[in-house]
């Protein structure tokens, strides 16, 4: 098994440590956002924002993350956050729910775009596939910690949990038991959804409606975390029921997608997209993308003649 922790040591009697935890989470954010930085140059609009952006969603997705993890567990029936509350602040330890950080995380994102008088459609189509990509990246941490295994199993990629980190209902089992890894599912499945959107997004470019993409994302993301949630005995479910919170949740996230999606393209009627804009409102920038030009030429007149425009790709 891999140490948790890359190295400690004091400072004054302060204790500083480095996990490997902390690490991918912070690697799947910067190239999550590397990525998203990209993909928002390529519908025209300035990427730089993005990292403006993330010093206010990044730790506000965290605390969102953790919370909602810490409610989940005490779901679950356990009363370790409400016997000792001080550790609801010890993120180092492991511990964070991808939704409460997408919930959280969203949140904040569309209350600094209105407040800077930024698209949300173009900002949520082109991060709604970093979010997957930098969670991937981060999943091995998973394994590190001995966390978000499955039931046992006899396939050649099942995976060793040592005692310690095993479940109650797992504990007497020999040490040769081997589990699903589950967080290694799930981050397959990111994986292959990032690239579906990532070849949507240039095989069907004109097409697209500001908020498909994110109407995708929505509904392929609530399916994947539905289908991982069969493999999440620690999970805490709904009653007697096979459904579990997090099941419920993701469900009801892929639901929300299809209708949007349905909605975005008229094949059903709702009240509150009526006045869904039809194109990007793109600010004009520098060497814009020629695929998104015609989208944004009459923005892109105005300050300067249309034979000066370059044919560079961002």
């Amino acid at each position: 098994m891999i140490n948790p922790v890359i190295f400690s040591f004091n400072i004054f009697g302060l204790p500083i440590t480095l996990r490997w935890y902390g690490v991918l989470v912070m690697l799947g954010a910067i190239v999550g956002a590397w990525w998203a930085e990209r993909e928002i140059r390529r519908r025209g609009e300035s990427g730089e924002v993005i990292w403006d952006a993330m010093v206010w969603v990044l730790p506000i997705g965290i605390i969102g993350a953790r919370l909602w993890y810490v409610v989940n567990n005490i779901l679950s029936g356990s009363t370790y956050y409400l016997d000792t509350p001080a550790k609801i602040i010890n993120i180092p330890e492991g511990g964070l729910h991808i939704f409460g950080g997408f919930l959280f995380g969203v949140v904040t994102l569309y209350i600094f775009l209105r407040k800077n008088g930024l698209d949300t459609w173009l900002f949520l189509d082109a991060i709604a596939p970093a979010t997957l990509l930098g969670q991937a990246l981060a999943r091995p941490a998973n394994f590190i910690n001995q966390e978000l295994y499955g039931p046992p199993t006899k396939l050649p990629w099942g995976i060793p949990i040592e005692g310690l980190h095993r479940l109650p209902q797992y504990a007497n089992l020999p040490e040769t038991t081997r589990f699903h890894p589950t967080f290694a599912y799930e981050m397959i499945l990111n994986i292959l959804i990032v690239l579906f959107l990532w070849w949507l997004s240039r095989r069907y470019e004109e097409e697209l409606k500001p908020g498909a993409l994110f109407s995708v994302w929505l509904l392929l993301a609530g399916l994947s975390r539905s289908f991982i949630e069969f493999f999440r005995p620690d999970q805490p479910h709904i009653g007697e029921t096979f459904i579990s919170y997090t099941m419920l949740v993701a469900f009801i996230m892929a639901m929300v997608g299809l209708v949007m999606l349905l909605a975005r393209y008229g094949k059903i009627q709702l009240a509150w997209a009526e006045n869904w804009e039809e194109e990007y409102h793109i600010k004009p920038v520098e060497a814009q993308p020629a695929t998104r030009r015609a989208r944004t030429a009459s923005a892109s007149a105005a300050f300067a003649p249309a034979e000066e425009e370059s044919d560079e790709e961002n």
